[in-house]
């Protein structure tokens, strides 16, 4: 794992942006067909807003995946994921991606599950833009996360610190208003991937990001298994690396 700390969200977003289409291009100069998975919540606005401008990326033929969603969530609430990867990415590349394949879990989530499944089996991912929670989950596989699992996505229970961190970042209005359950990319699918770019600010998650890169390998704190992946950077700023020391 390799650790990257910045002196500001505006500058931790510029470098995870700028390594992860690094990536891109790379693999776009070697003809391969190039498919992401990409990440939401307030961790990702800075890298999000500077990865849409990145140059030299072929958009056209890149397939994204959608990490996670609320079970039950309208695209039409401010917190839905799919607004917000369509506000704050997709719809601002400079081409139309070739597929953005997003998680509606309004009605059959597990039918929805059964879809993503297949579409996902077809191809590798080239990189994962991903964060940590506060309570250290990744995607929305909360503590104890299912390390074991081989299905790509999955229905997850989320437990009360996840909803609270929800609440907190102004997601919601209230915390009952927060769902109880949600669409998740397993952790093993997300191992899967040929690179890993996290994306950490903030000071909220200096105890996970503690955990993930010194403790131990544990389902207990999910974000630990990235010490397992060959080819991750972690990106952080001062103040959620403040405990790294």
């Amino acid at each position: 794992m390799e650790i990257n700390i910045s002196d500001s969200k505006l500058e931790l977003g510029r470098h995870a942006a700028a390594r992860g289409a690094q990536w891109i291009r790379e693999a776009q100069k070697q003809n391969r067909a190039v498919s992401i998975v990409v990440a939401t919540g307030a961790s990702q606005f800075e890298m999000l807003s500077e990865l849409v401008k990145a140059p030299d990326i072929d958009w056209s033929k890149i397939t994204a995946f959608h990490l996670d969603e609320y079970v039950g969530m309208p695209i039409t609430h401010p917190a839905s994921f799919r607004r917000y990867l369509w506000e704050r990415f997709h719809s601002r590349l400079p081409l139309p991606l070739a597929a953005f394949h997003y998680i509606d879990a309004e009605k059959d989530a597990r039918a929805e599950c059964r879809r993503l499944n297949e579409l996902i089996s077809k191809t590798i991912i080239e990189v994962a833009f991903i964060g940590i929670g506060e309570n250290g989950h990744l995607a929305f596989n909360d503590p104890p996360a299912n390390f074991q699992t081989g299905e790509p996505y999955i229905v997850v229970n989320l437990d009360d610190a996840c909803r609270r961190q929800q609440l907190g970042e102004g997601w919601f209005a209230t915390f009952e208003d927060v769902p109880k359950q949600a669409i998740s990319m397993s952790i093993r699918q997300i191992m899967k991937s040929r690179a890993i770019v996290c994306t950490v600010p903030d000071k909220r998650k200096a105890e996970a990001v503690k955990n993930s890169v010194k403790g131990r390998v544990i389902p207990q704190a999910p974000g630990s298994i990235l010490q397992e992946h060959r080819n991750v950077e972690l990106f952080l700023d001062r103040d959620s690396a403040s405990l790294l020391r």
